[in-house]
């Protein structure tokens, strides 16, 4: 059986202590890097490729009814309806911390924008995303920029750590980056107990000493469960933004997320995500306090989503997407796009957004600005890049 490229090979006690960190966390990891100088940079990865048209909606658009009628949330001012962006665009109401940033001008959304390539593979799309390339790297871009920073004063290379089973492939690469396993203070998610349940049932003398255990911490009644699983990734944020906060930590922060991937029943699905990276943003600007003024947050996915609706009340693999700009060194309160428009002759094979903004372009921007790195590194983070400019004024004066 072949590995995945985003995994390391595991062994029995790295297994135990992945199936502990899944258990509390759910589909969230996070790594962190040192960095010099004040300026945060915290990278979250929105694995399974969010529907941006769900997210951020362009109601002011005649094109999408068309589209998704009865699919997208209410306009602004009804109930239930869009958190306004300006009259044109509206925020899904499942995220209310992050319009509460975007009206104090801590927060923008860079909407039909998309990476370079044109596949609609997750794994593919993720590694090329991490690469932050049109082919498939051994290291990802920001480990790259951060070898592209100054040494420690006493000369050694800067080094990084990972919280969580492994190290995302954007942070892997010359600079180093060890590796720590928290041990979870919460209960089990139900979903692993029913899979252990199912695999225990099959053994006449295990399966009664195993649900009397079940039994015993109250999951088979119902009476109490695991904590909230959208409770994980607000965890996760927290605990980097203290180390990110403390004046000798690290400085670069990457994060993952998933299940975007809404191919059913996306109406139910999308809108506990949405909240997960919500809290998640807002456990980023409290746990950090006074640095949080210092911090750049950039949330991106590997691809969008068709602008149809497909049959299963769900959205396929597209491509023209949304990225979230996050903390009190952005210039917020806008939505950065060059809208394409929905008409069906506008859209890409006539099926997908299409993207008219370059991924590489908003991380290079941060790279240069936020982390002053110089042109020779951005290039190197970025390579292949060079008719790919850094997108300019993402952050305040």
């Amino acid at each position: 059986m072949s590995s995945s490229p985003h995994l390391p090979a595991i062994g029995r006690r790295g297994l135990l202590l992945g199936l502990a960190a899944v258990a509390a966390l759910g589909p969230a990891r996070l790594a962190l890097a040192q960095a010099p100088g004040d300026p945060r940079l915290v990278v979250i990865l929105l694995r399974g490729a969010l529907d941006g048209l769900h997210a951020v909606v362009p109601y002011g658009d005649p094109g999408l009814a068309a589209l998704r009628s009865g699919f997208a949330p209410p306009e602004p001012g009804q109930e239930g309806g869009l958190l306004d962006l300006g009259g044109f665009f509206g925020l899904h109401p499942a995220m209310p911390g992050l319009h509460a940033l975007y009206r104090a001008g801590e927060a923008a959304i860079v909407h039909a924008v998309a990476g370079p390539y044109r596949t609609r593979s997750h794994f593919e799309a993720q590694d090329l995303l991490e690469a932050g390339a049109e082919q498939r790297l051994a290291s990802g871009w920001l480990n790259r920029a951060l070898a592209g920073l100054p040494p420690r004063r006493n000369g050694t290379p800067r080094g990084g750590l990972s919280i969580g089973l492994d190290v995302p492939l954007l942070l892997r690469g010359a600079v180093p980056v060890g590796a720590y396993a928290q041990t979870p203070e919460s209960a089990p998610a139900p979903e692993l107990l029913d899979r252990l349940a199912a695999l225990y049932a099959a053994d006449d003398r295990l399966a009664g000493p195993f649900a009397e255990g079940l039994r015993g911490r109250l999951y088979a009644s119902g009476q109490v469960g695991a904590p909230p699983r959208e409770r994980g990734f607000a965890v996760l944020c927290g605990l980097a933004a203290r180390l990110l906060a403390a004046p000798d930590g690290p400085r670069v922060a990457a994060l993952e997320l998933g299940g975007w991937d809404t191919h059913a029943n996306q109406l139910a699905r999308l809108p506990p995500a949405l909240g997960q990276l919500d809290a998640g943003l807002i456990a980023l600007k409290e746990g950090l306090g006074a640095a949080w003024a210092r911090t750049a947050v950039l949330a991106i996915t590997e691809f969008g989503r068709t602008a149809h609706v497909n049959g299963t009340v769900g959205t396929d693999h597209g491509t023209g997407g949304v990225a979230f700009l996050a903390g009190g060194a952005i210039r917020g309160g806008r939505v950065i796009a060059d809208w394409p428009g929905l008409a069906e002759g506008n859209l890409l094979q006539r099926r997908d957004l299409q993207p008219t903004r370059d991924l590489r372009a908003i991380a290079k921007g941060l790279l240069r600005d936020h982390l002053r790195l110089s042109n020779n590194a951005v290039a190197a983070a970025f390579p292949g890049s060079d008719t790919v400019r850094p997108e300019a004024g993402l952050l305040r004066g």
